[in-house]
């Protein structure tokens, strides 16, 4: 017969006179308003905290990842390598789901998009950072095939062309509402240049590789781009190519259609993380492109470019949160379930203690998130670069822990925790390598650095 647990050796159960829970309902009601002792669960806590039309969004994140992603998960990592653009049909079924259900238009209000018009109030950037944590936490993979379409979608909005937002961005959504999933991809990586299309001392003596030539009524482009998330599946594109003859100051976007003449998937990567969602290579070969499509204006790319990643970096970071907390999850579970010695691992406080490290770990990161995130209705780089790559940097820290804890079991797939291992690394490279990210913030910065270089300068900084 079971033993009922009532309490964790080394701890007090709540009912013990010295245990604070018992006797906080006698204190008076002033007290009882200053004061606390409640024993909740910690998502829906946070949860509370939130206005109440994000905290609605991500509860109902929440049930959609627990009910379409994290079925998926297992199979979607594992399944054989695929051709480009050909998902599993239980894929296929969970993107047409994720569609109709406004997951992949929600940077806008109806009747436009699937925002609520009371979320309106708040940044889309903290939405997505909402969104993006409970995908993540239940699916790195998955995460991205619904994630990377709305970076593709940015340089539409950040263009601030009503007109181009009517012409190609209602339709996208549109195609989404009616459970279609018109996805867009983000096309900047090439062959020769990842960081150098995400800095600009690399970029000012990078050649680049995808040239657009002036043709009638419009541009030719010709060269490859690679790594491109969803690239395979997505029906239009987002790229940013450079004008003949010029350098990487020309850059200027593109949108183009995935059905136009000489635009081939060349081929999918075979990826350690997040394998679920395509990296693509894309190959150009003479890509017509009409004047009408061009975003932003003619060498404005460079500038649309790094305001499009200031937008997705600080989601990323909540990618981080969401694979810290799934690996603190299952350190937990494995913990209760697991005995060493007769008794449970959670019953020893070195356990305890190696948990509680993994959890204040992830709150703090979740409250940087949230920091920057509420505030991020114009992003500034230094704040999501920074966001960015330290909650990489430190999500990984966490996931690692959670190997340890595991110890051999870590390395079983049907723990889950080594494949959070993997698609956790991902984060500290897309969006700017996390060095990349670290530069951004000193480039960001700069003006405040430079004359406390001067000897006689009595200029202090803030931190």
């Amino acid at each position: 017969m079971m033993t009922r647990v009532t309490h964790l050796e080394g701890h007090l159960p709540a009912d013990h006179r010295l245990a604070p829970h018992w006797q906080f309902r006698d204190l008076s009601k002033i007290a009882q308003q200053i004061t606390s002792y409640q024993r909740d669960d910690l998502w829906e806590s946070d949860t509370r905290t939130l206005p109440a039309p994000l905290a609605d969004l991500r509860r109902r994140a929440r049930a959609f990842a627990e009910t379409h992603i994290a079925p998926l998960s297992a199979e979607a990592d594992l399944a054989a390598h695929k051709a480009p653009g050909k998902p599993s049909q239980a894929i296929t079924d969970m993107l047409k789901t994720a569609a109709r259900e406004g997951w992949l238009s929600y940077f806008l209000p109806s009747p436009l998009g699937s925002m609520k018009w009371r979320r309106g109030l708040y940044p889309p950037v903290w939405q997505s950072s909402l969104v993006v944590e409970e995908f993540s936490r239940a699916c790195g993979g998955l995460m991205l095939l619904l994630s990377a379409h709305h970076l593709g979608c940015i340089p539409l909005l950040l263009s601030g062309d009503i007109g181009v937002v009517r012409r190609f961005l209602a339709p996208v959504y549109r195609s989404c509402h009616k459970g279609d999933p018109h996805l867009v991809a983000f096309a900047i990586t090439e062959p020769g240049a990842g960081s150098d299309a995400e800095d600009g001392h690399g970029a000012q003596d990078y050649r680049p590789g995808v040239v657009a030539t002036r043709c009638h009524g419009g541009w030719n482009l010709n060269g490859r781009k690679c790594f491109i998330s969803g690239g395979d599946i997505a029906r239009t594109l987002t790229v940013f190519a450079a004008l003949e003859g010029e350098g990487m100051e020309s850059w200027t976007c593109f949108y183009v259609d995935a059905a136009s003449q000489g635009f081939r998937v060349a081929r999918n990567e075979m990826k350690m993380g997040m394998r679920a969602s395509g990296a693509s290579e894309l190959e150009f070969m003479d890509v017509f492109v009409p004047d009408s499509h061009v975003i932003g204006g003619l060498r404005k790319g460079w500038v649309l470019n790094r305001a499009s990643l200031n937008t997705s970096r600080i989601p990323v970071a909540s990618m981080a949160v969401g694979f810290a907390r799934a690996a603190t999850e299952q350190a937990i579970t494995f913990a209760c379930r697991y005995q060493l010695g007769g008794k449970p691992l959670i019953q020893y406080q070195d356990v305890q203690q190696h948990i509680v490290t993994m959890l204040a770990e992830t709150r703090a990161l979740r409250s940087l998130v949230w920091q920057e995130a509420r505030n991020a209705w114009k992003p500034r780089q230094l704040n999501a670069s920074a966001c960015k790559f330290h909650a990489t940097d430190r999500a990984q820290v966490v996931v690692e822990m959670a190997l340890d804890l595991l110890a051999d079991q870590g390395g079983l797939h049907e723990q889950n925790v080594e494949k959070i291992f993997r698609d956790v690394r991902l984060t500290r490279i897309f969006e700017g390598t996390n060095q990349i990210n670290q530069l951004s913030v000193i480039e960001d910065w700069q003006d405040q650095l430079v004359p406390l270089c001067s000897q006689s300068s009595t200029t202090g900084i803030g931190v």
